[in-house]
């Protein structure tokens, strides 16, 4: 509705170049309207006062022709002078309690008035009608308010407009400094003081205005170039002009009206109608003459009209005590002389109170010394719960930041901001239009280098840390990262310990106000690098807290150092590090530390605690575990604290282990297999020619090789060289028997004694091969009555049989108490299997010396003198048993393999071949090797002999018939 009156603002006006006027009114105050505006360079707000021509042709709707024309003109000329006239004396005023001019008035291009001034929220007479409305509506809302407001961000909101006894107070002192102002030092009189010249401004700050009818006092010493009034003319009114712009005769003074005297006492008779206008209800004058001099004449002629205090000064409601006893006697007194000045009003008893002195205090803080702002400072949070709440937002707490350049006062000022904060309703609005933006001021934009040491900055740095749970509450994520996180940076980066120590300590209220990027990109390295460079180990604590708190953990356990509620614990682990910061980060700073004092240690202990609920299995096992075992094992741990670890590294242990069965338990489908049997890792297939195998190649084969003879290979490879006897045997040399290892038929090293004394020169394809008796422990004899060794006799076919030995111990695993014959010739009443140098012609014996049935192994042997040499195949042997030395062969063929016989005894073998030869042979290879082996084999061969010679004329059974005797 108020569009049209800015449409008649010029284009070319330097106030709509330079601002940018809002569409949406403010307030009203006389014939001015009042629009919110932003210098366009600065963004500063100002109120833009507009006064539009129009509303003067609006109430001219009788009058016309030429007569009404002119008349209109001069009307309007008439206004425009009164209005320039309050502009430009406002110009030339400069009070704190009169209203500050900003860009002088202008004419408009539809004819109007406008000027700039500072910011206004409303009029006290826009504020008394507003609260008449709402004591008619039935309370507050009772009808909608005019004084809402709308936020950048959309949100309509009611001004905190509040009348109550302390605003009051406050109020009339404001204005009463300005009435000081102008009688005393600028020598004028108001002249018009009513609710309408008063305005309101940011601040809740009572400004004074309407400066139409100000004029110099009669008689005044002082000069000035306002021109004086003439009050003829203005007590005079004229129905063509506006009510607004003309004097207002309900708060006039009888000084002007009946005396027609312009004193400045005449100021403070209206000021002692302000005073009950404000309490009374509703918010109007005691004196109502409704702009006629006549009528305000009718109301000083008798006593029951006029205000007096036994009529309570014509107010519905109580004055307070102060007012109606004290103050208002001497205001409302019908002699000037003895009203009370400006001053003495100032000084009386109404003003009396701690509120308000604390506000005149505040007011004329800058002269005070630097003791008594300090004594204020500390006493002023004492008494902020009994101011009021706009009071405080409006008035206390600009008051108090504008002090905040005085360095030394910055955490007595901010303890007392934070204070109002919490108090207020509306402590977000205040806290962000106000506090933040000088906290980043003062501690970011302005800030020294942190290193530099600052103790009025340093306290003002723990008072911010000791209220971010204010801060927190008051702004969002946004704001608090822009404006608050870097101030809680500097307090980490402070050279001050107890700083550090109480940032570190106020983590978990940060957290649940930052996102998770700010928090791993920009909050942990800090923390990290505080951790890692600091040498107290106090900070060393708090900084493992501190990875506690961003790892999601809840601190340590009972100790309660974490200060943290149960909601605000949840909050913190949403945002808590992932993962791969835990592992990567986190668990090396904790390696690094040099130090181990039992408390670094249990906070470590903390760390890896909720750490290890998150890790990865195989991260647990190789890297926690042996961490914690190494930091367990320090001597300096009590059996508390040591239990402490043992059983993280149980319940860590435990963990790893379910896991690992269940990932096994999940590869195999469940089945469990028998330890020992998964050996499929060994079945490899070969490779063509990567095989070095015995099979297929003799020694006999290989020597023709290298020699360059015609190779001999035979065709049958060995296949066993271990072959075991029977367990069905009942020999005794079976029973007493080992079984033979398994070896390959290779040469031997040339160290080994069988090499250097077994591999002769060939002749033919045979081979002789001497076992290596010498490798054969000393024995002794269990029977001792044979104590001369055997004597060699001679080769004879002789038949009488001689003196037998008694058996020997060839071996320690040969029974000793079993006699037997080795040497004896083999009898036909023997058991067959008690010789095992018997030939074997019909059935395979188990005896590993035994010949088979296609091959004879020994087709004859010759064990004594007395014995008949048989006839020997003509088939050459492979191998062949020399005779022993100084005695002729009894062999008949070309034998390769002998074995020396004893003394007096004589034994030959002949016709050793084929794969069962090639076994025998490899068994007693085998024990010629061992040594001990060659002992057992040949104590078993022996020991199965019987010890009765044989009669010669019953021929040896062959390997068939031992076979079946054994069966």
């Amino acid at each position: 509705m108020f569009a049209n009156a800015l449409k008649s603002i010029g284009a070319s006006s330097n106030i709509n170049t330079n601002y940018s006027i809002s569409s949406t009114l403010t307030a009203t105050a006389g014939p001015w309207k009042i629009y919110s505006a932003k210098r366009k360079a600065t963004g500063k707000e100002y109120s833009v006062f507009v006064f539009d021509k129009k509303t003067l042709d609006a109430g001219n709707n009788g009058l016309g022709g030429r007569q009404s024309a002119s008349s209109q003109k001069r009307v309007v000329e008439e206004v425009v002078e009164r209005l320039k006239k309050e502009a430009s004396s406002l110009a030339r005023l400069r009070h704190p309690g009169v209203l500050e001019l900003v860009e002088p008035v202008e004419e408009t291009r539809g004819g109007g008035l406008q000027f700039v001034a500072e910011p206004v929220t409303a009029s006290l007479s826009g504020l008394l009608q507003e609260k008449d409305d709402q004591e008619r509506g039935g309370g507050f809302g009772g009808r909608s308010s005019r004084y809402v407001t709308e936020d950048a961000n959309g949100t309509r909101r009611r001004r905190e407009l509040e009348i109550d006894e302390l605003e009051i107070q406050k109020g009339l002192l404001q204005v009463s400094k300005a009435l000081e102002f102008l009688h005393d030092n600028a020598g004028l009189v108001h002249g018009n003081l009513t609710p309408d010249a008063i305005l309101v401004n940011a601040k809740s700050d009572w400004k004074l205005s309407g400066l139409a009818f100000c004029s110099p006092p009669e008689p005044s010493t002082i000069p000035t170039t306002i021109q004086p009034i003439i009050l003829g003319e203005v007590l005079n009114p004229d129905p063509r002009i506006p009510r607004t712009v003309q004097l207002n005769l309900d708060y006039a003074s009888p000084d002007f009206v009946l005396d027609n005297n312009l004193t400045t006492f005449a100021d403070m008779f209206s000021l002692g109608l302000l005073c009950i206008a404000l309490y009374n209800s509703p918010h109007r004058s005691p004196i109502e003459c409704n702009t006629s001099i006549s009528a305000y004449k009718r109301v000083f002629q008798s006593s029951q009209s006029v205000p007096t205090a036994t009529n309570n000064y014509l107010s519905s409601r109580p004055l307070p005590k102060e007012l109606g006893q004290h103050v208002l006697p001497r205001l409302l007194t019908r002699r000037p002389a003895q009203r009370m000045t400006a001053k003495e009003f100032q000084e009386s008893e109404y003003f009396n109170n701690v509120l308000i002195s604390t506000i005149r205090f505040l007011e004329g803080f800058p002269a005070k010394t630097p003791n008594e702002k300090q004594q204020f400072l500390r006493g002023l949070i004492k008494v902020l719960p009994n101011f009021p709440k706009s009071v405080m937002e409006k008035k206390l707490l600009p008051a108090l930041l504008e002090e905040l350049k005085d360095k030394e006062l910055i955490s007595l000022i901010l303890h007392n901001a934070f204070k109002i904060i919490g108090l207020l309703p509306a402590g977000r609005r205040a806290f962000n239009e106000k506090v933040r933006p000088k906290l980043k001021e003062i501690f970011v934009t302005n800030a020294k280098q942190p290193q530099e040491k600052d103790a009025n900055r340093d306290a003002g740095l723990m008072i911010i840390i000791e209220q971010l749970s204010v801060i927190a509450s008051n702004c969002n994520g946004k704001e608090f990262k822009d404006d608050i996180l870097p101030i809680f940076y500097t307090a980490l980066e402070s050279p001050t310990p107890s700083l550090i120590n109480a940032a570190l300590t106020s983590l978990p209220v940060v957290l649940p106000v930052l996102d998770f990027s700010t928090i791993k990109g920009e909050l942990f390295p800090v923390i990290a690098t505080i951790f890692s460079k600091t040498n107290s180990l106090a900070i060393k604590v708090r900084g493992l807290e501190a990875f506690v708190t961003l790892c999601g953990g809840a601190g340590s356990g009972d100790d309660g150092l974490d200060g943290l509620a149960t909601e605000q614990k949840k909050a913190t682990s949403s945002t808590a590090l992932d993962k791969f910061t835990m592992q990567e980060k986190i668990i090396p700073l904790i390696k690094a530390i040099k130090t181990r004092e039992p408390a670094v240690m249990m906070a470590a202990l903390n760390v890896l605690k909720v750490v290890g609920r998150v890790a990865d299995g195989d991260f647990v096992a190789l890297e926690m575990l042996p961490l914690l075992w190494s930091m367990s094992l320090n001597p300096q741990l009590n059996l508390r604290e040591f239990q402490a670890f043992m059983e993280l590294i149980k319940s860590l242990s435990s963990r790893v282990e379910d896991e690992q069965t269940k990932k096994l338990q999940e590869l195999t489908g469940g089945a469990v297999t028998s330890p020992g049997l998964k050996d499929d890792f060994l079945s490899f297939g070969a490779i063509a020619g990567s095989s070095l195998e015995a099979n297929g190649t003799s020694e006999t084969d290989f020597e023709a090789l290298v020699k360059g003879r015609a190779s001999t290979t035979n065709t049958n490879p060995l296949d066993s060289w271990d072959t075991k006897p029977s367990a069905t045997s009942s020999s005794s040399s079976v029973r007493n028997s080992t079984p033979t290892p398994t070896f390959s038929w290779s040469t031997p090293p040339v160290s080994s004694p069988v090499a250097t004394s077994h591999l002769k020169a060939q002749t033919g394809g045979f081979r002789t091969v001497t076992p290596d008796l010498a490798a054969i422990q000393p024995m002794a004899p269990t029977i001792t009555q044979f104590s001369q060794p055997l004597q060699p006799q001679s080769n004879t076919t002789s038949t009488q049989p001689q003196p037998q030995p008694a058996s020997f111990n060839w071996s320690s695993a040969s029974s000793a108490t079993t006699p037997s014959t080795i040497w004896a010739t083999p009898s036909a009443s023997a058991q067959p299997t008690s010789n095992v140098w018997a030939s074997s012609t019909t059935q395979p014996s188990p005896n590993a010396w035994a010949s088979q049935p296609s091959t004879s192994a020994f087709s004859s042997l010759s064990l004594n003198q007395q014995q008949q040499q048989r006839p020997q195949p003509t088939t050459s042997s492979s191998f062949a048993l020399p005779p022993p030395p100084g005695a002729p062969s009894a062999s008949s063929g070309n034998s390769g393999f002998s074995l020396p016989r004893p003394p007096g005894t004589s034994f030959t073998t002949s016709g050793l071949g084929g794969t069962s030869n090639m076994n025998s042979l490899a068994s007693l290879g085998a024990a010629n090797r061992t040594g001990t082996g060659m002992g057992m084999s040949m104590n078993s061969m022996m020991g199965g002999m019987s010890q009765q010679q044989k009669p010669p004329q019953q021929q040896p059974k062959g390997g068939l018939d031992k076979y079946e005797s054994l069966l």
